[in-house]
């Protein structure tokens, strides 16, 4: 998931300390990035170890020395593995893997790259509760993570076992999944967040890596920054020094102190007692970790927004549902910005002890710290007894990812198995009433708490719109982008979505999010700038090239890069200089990932410079073969070439190793259609079609071809097949009114026509089609 870059990240200049946020508000300078007592920046501090600072903060130290985050990853040895190596077995789909010990080191025979069996030593340990994983590092320097884990839950709950994380799916040595591949490379995907002051140092010439850290866990430092400054504060700082309030401290997570929470009288809800700032520094930090997100720079800085450092994955298809659930594994940093908790101030060390990351109250009673104790009451609950869910079963519903890791939504919503009526969203109720339907249960939420649906997430019926190609799409995602009480997060994602639907409202919607407070809508209205022209870029997107948050900046550099140099002042040419090299510094770091390739080959093209975005793409599929984006786009440089032969083969390479991709069979379609293959063009789109029947525009291109060979027949009923799962969409019903009125059936035309009317109703070119139609019908029948 790539994008972005790197800069400085603080101004501290004789004694006097700025520090702006992404909302564009200053920061007191007790808050700010300050160390008078030790270095002048981020970049001058050093780490200093956890136990360094437990010197002074022994009771942290206490909650954090048995906790998860100290036990994330650890030298192999008998006191850190959990797991059987005494000669144990696991059979997975004809592959017999042993782990074993020998000489006091760990070992393990399973399949290796070329699926033969081979030895590993066995490096780390990864993670405590309620699994382990064990890395094995390669002499080029990579750190692959086993896919084989061991379940360190007890005997009664199914645990202290050996299991595969893909159980009921053959993972071959040639997978994209399989241990020894990319998706399993613990140098990107897994150290930033296990351990310390990780520096991946990959070096893309020799395809090496020299990843190192300051501490093989997470330790104090993982949160608050290189300590150096704070222990000289410490040490040092004289009584009215400028450093006796930033302590000498990067952030001080300092949220929480002198606020209170009390029942607002009118509404009976918890309100705190000062307002939340907009980005908190608290939430952005954990964040860093417990969010779906890609890493842009390492220059993390604890107390910036996240999106200076990280790209934020949105609700989108396959990661969310339509109404904000996790679908996919996205941690909990994009559900809680959705919450209702947090629009109200909320932030994550209420609830959790920061240094042991438990609770501070057992289950529901964490809930009842704020919210009056009658809503574990059965008045509220309607469930009685023993078994009676807790605030936890029904506001925080769980799902297993890993196979057995339990995971909590922290969206904390009303269940509404109404809406799994309408969206095919999950809910609470039925999570326990797993024998009843939904009907069922949003009947009894009807019957308990009236017609009248409530909840704070409201903005499902627009993403579940847009993802089944409903007519009405456009206008929900508009609506809910421009609702400036939605959650940012949420507005960030259906502007994002928007890109699809150009229109005047969207670009008012995009022009707007341009200077919206939150970075998220700033880099989603950045989205839909790419195809835009030159002369419109510039004074849209230049303003940002000053942004803050250096995500921003760096997708700004890259939508102007290309820009004449004779257009711009000297100025402006060093601000876009410096944030084209964020950009490209941002894909440098990520040079081992094929998105971060695909991202360099899309700069260079609109550098003006097709043979560097040519090897790009080529790189990125040396990475992965499996990363059809970049064979459909490397086939698409061959089309602007004019080498559509070159890319059918590219093509048919990438549709040998992944024959289910719909978009790789759509664009075979396409270049064969170029070459003047008709038949078997048709043959690839229809593939695609099949494939990916909610691509729409899949299935309308099929058709068009289908006609265009003389099967308007076949046409007309692949169209009509998806008006079964797409009853509104514009581009099916307006092929259909073209067809029937070509085949002279106009009462067939009208029908489709009026359908169009409904599902368009403000579009003026359809009503008059339909007054055309209708007096051709009436001509027609008089006729006969």
């Amino acid at each position: 998931m790539g994008v972005a870059a790197l800069a400085a990240m603080a101004v501290l200049a004789a004694g006097l300390v700025l520090n702006v946020l992404a909302s564009g508000e200053a920061v007191p300078a007790d808050r700010a990035v300050a160390s008078a007592a030790g270095p002048t920046s981020p970049n001058a501090l050093r780490f200093v170890g956890s136990e360094t600072c437990i010197t002074c903060h022994q009771d942290a130290g206490a909650a954090w020395h048995p906790s998860q985050h100290a036990h994330a990853m650890a030298h192999a040895t008998a006191d850190t593995v959990l797991g059987d190596f005494d000669d144990a077995t696991f059979d997975y789909f004809g592959t017999t893997t042993r782990f074993f010990k020998k000489d006091g080191k760990f070992y393990v025979e399973t399949d290796g790259p070329d699926g033969a069996l081979e030895t590993f030593e066995v490096e780390y340990t990864f993670g405590l509760d309620p699994l382990q994983q064990y890395l094995i590092e390669f002499a080029d320097g990579r750190v692959q993570a086993l896919t084989i884990a061991w379940d360190s839950r007890p005997k009664t709950q199914g645990g202290q076992r050996w299991f595969h994380l893909y159980p009921n799916e053959k993972i071959g040595h040639d997978d994209p999944l399989h241990w020894t591949k990319l998706n399993q490379n613990w140098n990107f995907m897994c150290a930033e967040c296990h351990s310390t002051g990780v520096a991946k140092s990959y070096d893309p010439a020799t395809k090496r890596y020299d990843t190192t850290w300051k501490e093989i866990t997470v330790g104090c430092e993982a949160c608050h920054g290189e300590g150096s400054a704070h222990v000289a504060w410490a040490k040092e700082a004289g009584a009215g020094s400028p450093a006796d309030k930033a302590l000498g401290l990067l952030a001080r997570f300092d949220e929480r102190s002198g606020v209170t929470w009390s029942l607002d009288p009118e509404t009976k809800q918890p309100k705190r007692s000062a307002p939340p700032m907009s980005v908190r520094k608290e939430v952005e930090m954990c964040g860093r970790c417990h969010a779906r997100r890609g890493i842009i720079s390492e220059a993390f800085v604890p107390g910036r927004p996240l999106s200076d450092s990280h790209q934020v994955g949105l609700i989108a298809r396959g990661l969310y549902q339509p109404d904000g659930q996790m679908l996919d594994e996205v941690y909990n940093y994009g559900s809680f910005k959705q919450s209702k908790m947090f629009a109200a101030g909320v932030t994550c060390s209420d609830c959790h002890d920061p240094h042991s990351a438990k609770l501070r109250a057992p289950g529901g009673e964490v809930c009842l710290q704020c919210h009056a104790s009658s809503y574990k009451e059965p008045g509220h609950t309607h469930h009685d007894g023993a078994d009676a869910p807790t605030c936890v079963s029904c506001h925080m519903p769980a799902r297993e990812f890993m196979v057995i890791d339990t995971r909590h939504d922290h969206g904390f919503r009303v269940p509404r198995p109404d809406l799994s009526v309408t969206l095919g969203v999950d809910n609470a109720c039925t999570d326990c009433h797993a024998d009843r339907p939904a009907k069922w249960a949003a009947a009894a939420i009807e019957d308990w708490y009236g017609p009248e649906r409530k909840g704070y997430q409201s903005f499902g019926p627009a993403f579940h719109a847009a993802w089944t190609g409903a007519s009405n799409a456009a206008a929900l995602l508009a609506a809910v982008a421009e609702d400036e009480a939605a959650p940012s997060f949420v507005r960030a994602s259906a502007l994002e979505e928007l890109t699809a639907y150009p229109s005047a409202r969207t670009a008012g919607t995009v022009r707007a999010g341009l200077s919206d407070r939150d970075p998220l809508i700033r880099l989603a209205a950045l989205d839909h700038l790419e195809t835009a022209s030159g002369a419109q870029l510039w004074p849209l997107v230049s303003p940002l090239l000053d942004d803050p948050v250096r995500g921003v900046r760096a997708k700004a550099g890259f939508l102007l890069a290309g820009t004449p140099a004779g257009d711009l002042s000297e100025g402006d040419r060093a601000r876009l200089d410096a944030a084209e090299k964020a950009f490209v510094a941002a894909q440098i770091l990520n040079a081992d990932r094929p998105e971060s390739q695909s991202l360099l080959a899309r700069y260079y093209l609109r550098k003006g410079e097709p043979d560097q975005a040519e090897a790009a793409y080529k790189t990125a599929l040396e990475l992965s073969p499996h990363f059809t984006p970049a064979a459909v786009n490397l086939a698409d440089l061959y089309r602007a070439k004019g080498r559509d032969g070159d890319g059918v083969a590219v093509l048919r390479e990438a549709l040998r190793l992944s024959p289910n991709d719909g978009g790789l069979h759509h664009a075979l379609g396409l270049a064969l259609v170029r070459l003047k293959e008709p038949d078997e063009a048709v043959t690839e789109l229809g593939r695609a079609a099949e494939l990916e029947p909610d691509r729409v525009r899949y299935l309308y291109v099929y058709a068009v071809g289908l006609d265009s060979v003389g099967k308007r027949g076949e046409a007309i009923a692949a169209l009509k097949s998806g008006l079964d799962r797409h009853p509104d969409n514009r581009e099916i019903l307006t092929a259909l009114v073209n067809y029937a009125q070509q085949d002279g059936d106009l009462s067939a035309a009208l029908a489709y026509a009026q359908r169009l009317a409904k599902a368009d109703p403000a579009n003026q070119n359809v009503k008059q089609l339909i007054e055309a139609l209708t007096k051709r019908v009436m001509e027609k029948q008089r006729a006969q």
